[in-house]
């Protein structure tokens, strides 16, 4: 199924769902962040996804991560909220998203990296080379908030 995202854009269609979702900057010793890319849509961004019935948000992103990427990870901290009604994805189903994520900080205690469905590319990037790769300015912002190594978590 294809992935449009739109980002203030008046042209963008209509949600018609709102849906809780839980992703995670994932980090190894070496600081570098896991980063997948998206089949739906080609562009880079951090593992996670929806929320499901009798879960929790930081078992989502557990859940998420697993699925996603092979690795067991163990929440430790919150980057932050991102609900701007400004940020919509449009699905090839029909399906147009309001996303309200909430953004976690994460540690790798098992497992091993490989690709699923949901992705052609994973990978831990440094910081510094972050900006070289094709991704959604809403997955930039998330890591700038990561970065900057706040002392609370966004909210917005």
């Amino acid at each position: 199924m294809a992935r449009t995202e739109f980002y203030n854009d008046p042209s963008a269609p209509k949600p018609n769902r709102l849906v809780v979702a839980a992703s995670a900057v994932v980090t190894d010793d070496a600081g570098r962040i896991l980063l997948q890319r998206r089949t739906d849509n080609g562009l880079y961004a951090l593992p996670g996804g929806t929320m499901d019935l009798g879960e929790s948000l930081p078992g989502t992103a557990i859940r998420e991560v697993q699925e996603e990427t092979g690795l067991v990870i163990e929440i430790t901290g919150l980057v932050g909220t991102y609900t701007d009604p400004r940020h919509v994805i449009a699905y090839s189903d029909g399906e147009v998203r309001q996303q309200f994520n909430v953004c976690f900080t994460a540690r790798v205690v098992g497992g091993e990296l490989r690709i699923s469905g949901e992705s052609t590319d994973l990978r831990f990037v440094a910081p510094d080379d972050i900006e070289a790769l094709p991704m959604h300015h809403t997955q930039q912002l998330r890591l700038q908030h990561f970065l900057e190594h706040r002392a609370t978590p966004y909210l917005g």
